[in-house]
């Protein structure tokens, strides 16, 4: 039987040499994560199903990741902290990376990656919906309920129905002014918000296997947004030296058989695209950047786990530099590795840090979530009244960003830099 790049894994982690779309199979989990929103959940149901004595099915492989609102004074928020802190140290978690600790890293999904979590041909769960990122890595990577997390946490398994796959080839040569943030915009405008629901998004094509390892977590984190079940790739050569740089356990690369079913074939080819932009309030509102132009902007954002990686910021500043935003403008690191590599990363002279100072930016140094997710009232660049934003992150719901009443504008980091500077939607097109 022919098999896509979901179903080796899935057949591969319940023992199976194959499964088919709609099977319900019982998988092996190779990472479990769990964040500050979420772990109070997960380790109440675990508690109270499993016993008040009992372990984690493995100590090195239940990864705790602070994140969302770890830089608030919000009591409520703070506990759920302390309820982490205190069970990593009953468990004797090896891989609590607590905030205000020499371990602490920021924003779960990329702290994964930075950890070496992320491994090909693996089962990768996550207490947020944006787990999907690590399916960049050749991993089936889904994020999953606080009651199916405490399940994982105890039994080391979980049930699983096979999805069936949508095959996206991203094909033709990609002009400089796009990024991947473009890339999955399109995909998600021409799927639907849920059009790929409880599917497989399985991403191939030369565009594809160029990308960098950053670019490719870009791509999979957003399949969510089109209801996709997780977001999956091939790792190329770039991947497999990022993983053996971090990792030193051994994993196995699963390829998807030539012929293999798939529930739909889109091909998208990139050549003459334009920047896109998803227009309030979905991320599947979109349009070419160069269609917005009168869209006057109050604000411009820079981070999340979509946008907030290194390479999110070394592009932002290739358009930053030597200029001046005409908007206040905020950027918020995703991890502390992120943040010390825009210290250490230097274009033509200054490093990227000092460009987006020089351009009037609002850097922060506390790596985390920030505004992506609203967050109280003291999160940084939080949206407190209504405004028109221009963003990096994955979502533009009403909402998301803090007031009920803002418009969020979803783009690029190179189109969020350049519209910050003109004050009002940009085609990053005109500055390259």
């Amino acid at each position: 039987m022919k098999q896509t790049l979901t179903q080796k894994i899935l057949a591969k982690a319940s023992g199976s040499t194959a499964v088919e779309t709609g099977d319900v199979v019982w998988a092996k989990v190779d990472i479990l994560m769990s964040h500050d929103p979420c772990s109070p959940g997960v380790i109440g149901i675990f508690k109270r199903e499993f016993g008040e004595e009992a372990r984690v099915f493995d100590r090195e492989r239940f990864i705790m990741i602070p994140d969302h609102f770890v830089f608030s004074a919000d009591p409520l928020a703070n506990a759920n902290v302390r309820t982490m802190r205190k069970f990593a140290a009953e468990q004797q978690i090896r891989y609590f990376y607590d905030v205000g600790s020499p371990a602490y890293k920021g924003v779960c999904h990329v702290a994964l990656a930075e950890g070496g979590h992320n491994r090909p041909g693996e089962v990768l769960l996550g207490t947020d919906s944006h787990t999907v990122t690590s399916g960049a890595f050749g991993t089936f990577a889904i994020g999953v309920g606080n009651t199916d997390a405490a399940f994982a946490l105890g039994a080391g398994q979980v049930p699983l129905k096979v999805p069936a796959t949508i095959r996206v080839d991203l094909v033709g040569e990609m002009p400089r002014h796009l990024l991947a943030k473009d890339l999955i915009l399109a995909v998600i405008g021409q799927l639907g918000l849920d059009g790929a629901t409880y599917q497989a998004l399985e991403f191939g094509g030369e565009v594809i296997d160029a990308l960098s390892v950053e670019e490719r977590m870009t791509i999979c984190n957003m399949v969510v947004e089109c209801g996709g079940k997780n977001g999956i790739m091939v790792p190329n050569q770039a991947t497999l030296e990022y993983v053996h740089a971090r990792s030193d356990l051994p994993f196995e690369v699963l390829r998807p058989d030539t012929g293999a079913e798939y529930s739909r074939h889109l091909t998208i080819d990139v050549s003459r695209m334009d920047s896109v932009v998803a227009k309030p309030h979905s991320p599947d509102n979109i349009a070419d950047a160069g269609s917005l132009l009168d869209t006057v902007l109050d604000r411009a954002y820079i981070g999340s786990c979509t946008g907030g990686k290194l390479e999110d910021f070394v592009a932002a500043a290739r358009v930053l530099r030597g200029n001046k935003v005409r908007i206040p403008t905020f950027a918020v690191p995703a991890t502390r590795e992120v943040l010390d590599g825009m210290i250490r990363t230097r274009i033509d002279g200054p490093s990227v840090f000092e460009i987006f100072q020089d351009a009037g930016v609002a850097v922060s140094t506390s790596p985390g979530c920030a505004a992506c997710c609203g967050g109280p009232v003291d999160t940084f660049g939080r949206v407190d009244q209504p405004q028109r934003v221009i963003s990096t992150t994955n979502r533009n719901f009403v909402g998301r960003m803090g007031h009920k009443s803002a418009q969020i504008y979803l783009a690029s980091p190179y189109t969020v830099a350049a519209s910050a500077l003109k004050g009002s939607v940009v085609s990053a097109r005109d500055y390259f």
